[in-house]
């Protein structure tokens, strides 16, 4: 799948340094808006347990987006808070997290890694504060299903209908 002059598509392994470089840049520490920081190993099952998609421009991943069973993300206590608020369907997956690098945000990537597993329900969160993604999330149809606080932040849940 293109996008102008990204190329979407699965990620292999190769794909993981970027991958964690990109997160890197923007865990909250950092001054982004990621909230886990995720372990290159951590990377690499979650490439056996869902889809992970990349955006790559120039050969630099520029874009990722998780997808994973419940089961894989259990540890973090968000995602714990997150399930507690909205447990979601039965066969529901973790949509994200999703990190789009500044440069390529507002050029539609979201949309793009967006369809990843139709015809099941993705959950993901998203702080209420993070005006801009709630704006994209809601863009390409992502609706509002719950709300919790985690460590004195406002968080909405917010679903895809897949």
């Amino acid at each position: 799948m293109a996008n102008a002059d990204c190329e979407i598509g699965r990620a292999t392994r190769d794909d993981i340094a970027g991958i964690v470089a990109l997160q890197e840049l923007n865990l909250r520490e950092n001054g982004g808006t990621l909230s886990v920081r995720f372990s290159r190993e951590w990377f690499e099952g979650a490439l056996s347990d869902m889809p992970v998609l990349v955006a790559r421009r120039a050969g630099q991943i520029v874009g990722y987006l998780i997808s994973s069973s419940k089961a894989a993300q259990s540890q973090a206590s968000i995602i714990q808070a997150m399930l507690r608020a909205y447990p979601g369907a039965d066969d529901a997956y973790l949509y994200g997290p999703i990190c789009i690098a500044e440069s390529q945000r507002g050029k539609d990537l979201l949309a793009a890694l967006h369809t990843l597993l139709p015809g099941r329900e993705g959950i993901t969160f998203i702080r209420k504060d993070n005006v801009r993604s709630m704006r994209a999330h809601a863009k390409i149809g992502m609706r509002e299903v719950a709300e919790f606080s985690h460590d004195g932040a406002a968080i909405v849940v917010v679903v895809s209908s897949g």
